[in-house]
């Protein structure tokens, strides 16, 4: 079975066992997630593999990370994830990518991601529910953060803080490649 199809069916599983144990019927679910119930139907019987944008609306509308969400099983209360482990999540042709790093429940969804972005490359992210944080860390390059409009470059060796319930945007606008850490905290609402 290759990694997509492990990825397709512990998606598929986990998305059903979450939405079990959080009570949601699929409408709920497709309701609190902004997604369709048959996209939610063809994850569940693991004939899709949706866009990383899908995936993060269902692990932040059922209150769990994307990790817990693509774990192929439950495992210990101590967790060490080989970098072969690290789920590459999104990459486009210039050699920009983001990669989940580790995550666990604590009690909302917390995640760390490397990132890795390309001059003249950028992703963008719609809100995340009230409460969510992020930390991120420029190792190299200056990212040029853009929280509702308003831009903010960090240069290496400066971290930042910000509260991402709003639209947020990672850019960078420079010349030289972009390395970050980042954590997410997604606090939990039934």
């Amino acid at each position: 079975m290759s990694d997509l199809d492990l990825l397709t069916q512990s998606l598929a599983r986990n998305v059903k066992r979450w939405r079990t144990e959080r009570g949601f019927t699929l409408d709920a679910l497709a309701t609190r997630a902004g997604v369709s119930r048959g996209m939610l139907i063809q994850i569940e019987q693991a004939r899709t593999n949706p866009s990383v944008g899908t995936v993060v609306k269902i692990a932040d509308a059922l209150g769990v990370s994307i990790t817990t969400l693509l774990d192929y099983e439950s495992g210990p209360s101590v967790r060490i994830v080989p970098p072969d482990q690290a789920v590459r999540l999104w990459s486009t042709e210039r050699g920009s990518s983001s990669t989940l790093l580790a995550g666990t429940e604590a009690p909302g969804p917390l995640e760390m991601w490397r990132w890795h972005l390309m001059p003249g490359d950028g992703s963008s992210s719609d809100p995340h529910p009230a409460g969510t944080h992020e930390l991120i860390h420029v190792a190299a390059g200056t990212l040029t953060l853009v929280v509702d409009g308003a831009e903010h470059p960090v240069p290496a060796g400066h971290s930042v803080s910000f509260e991402a319930s709003t639209s947020h945007t990672y850019r960078n606008d420079g010349t030289e490649p972009v390395e970050m850490t980042m954590a997410i905290s997604v606090p939990f609402e039934r």
